[in-house]
């Protein structure tokens, strides 16, 4: 565990650095309160400081202070170190953002313990952490094959498309559907069908970029979000990502499966579908489409009616 020593006299800050170096930590061990602040504050700083109170430039509680305004996001352990007794500069140092203190010179076994115990309140936060994006995560994303669920998938391409709107950019939208998906789970199972719409999920992430955007629709049905691509080359990147999950055999626990997908494509910038239910109903009529021509293909829709201006305001 990384650990951060400010003292500006040398000895004790010898001292101090041998004694958490035996126990364990790994240390970096400065002279004032500004270098302390500057490594406490970085992103992969240490997570617990031992902060002398009085120090040049930024004192302890300064220093405690700062960490706090900057790091919002992860918990710092601080120890204050002072040779203050009086409860008022207790309470001063502790509302200043210090989670413990010790009267210098302290004892280093109890210096270990104190450490001990900012250590357990640090992995239970982590822990708090780790539960809280858990539960982010299964908010937003679909169960089976991890992509992002079809509330989380709409609301992120409504977002995107006053984003397009704004900058007047352009957006490629696809719909996409397995083919003959009933007959595989009819065939083969449901638990082949879960292994196929795994397996199409990850060519489909694989085959798009990271800042694009890739949903479960519902069922055999997926969402992909294209931002800031060229409608000029959006039926072309539709054939790719076609061609990605077509190009290898699937392989399930009852052998390889050859599995295709229909796709149904609309580019989207300053003109077009106002809104996701329209564009959602375009896109699904331009897949319904790739379906009569024989399935495994891509269709692309012209948008029948122009979004009008905003008014002004």
């Amino acid at each position: 565990m990384k650990i951060l020593i400010a003292d500006d006299e040398r000895l004790s800050r010898h001292l101090l650095q041998k004694t958490l170096e035996r126990a364990g930590y790994e240390v970096t061990a400065v002279e004032n309160g500004r270098l302390a602040a500057e490594h406490l504050c970085r992103l992969d700083g240490p997570r617990l400081a031992l902060l002398d109170w009085v120090m040049p430039e930024l004192d302890g509680p300064e220093v405690c202070r700062l960490v706090r305004q900057q790091r919002k996001q992860v918990h710092v352990h601080i120890v204050l170190l002072t040779s203050k007794e009086s409860k008022k500069d207790v309470v001063v140092g502790l509302e200043s953002g210090a989670d413990d203190y010790l009267i210098k010179p302290c004892d280093p076994e109890e210096l270990k313990a104190r450490l001990r115990t900012g250590l357990r309140i640090l992995q239970l936060e982590d822990k708090l952490v780790e539960a809280r994006e858990d539960m982010r995560f299964k908010a937003t994303h679909d169960s089976l094959t991890s992509l992002l669920n079809r509330g989380a998938v709409m609301e992120l391409l409504s977002r995107e498309l006053v984003r397009t709107r704004r900058e007047k950019a352009s957006i490629t939208i696809l719909l996409g559907d397995v083919d003959h998906f009933k007959q595989v789970n009819d065939t083969y199972g449901h638990a082949v069908g879960d292994e196929v719409l795994r397996e199409v999920a990850k060519r489909l992430l694989s085959s798009a970029r990271s800042y694009d955007l890739v949903g479960r629709y519902g069922g055999e049905e997926f969402l992909i979000v294209l931002n800031n691509s060229d409608a000029r080359y959006a039926l072309a990147r539709a054939e790719q990502i076609r061609n990605a999950v077509a190009r290898l055999p699937v392989q399930t626990t009852r052998g390889p499966l050859a599995v295709t997908m229909s796709l149904g494509v609309l580019a989207s910038g300053t003109e077009g579908p106002c809104s996701v239910e329209d564009i959602l109903y375009e896109i699904d009529m331009a897949l319904y489409a790739a379906k009569a021509a024989g399935r495994n293909c891509s269709k692309l829709v012209e948008p029948k009616f122009a979004c009008a201006e905003p008014a002004a305001t």
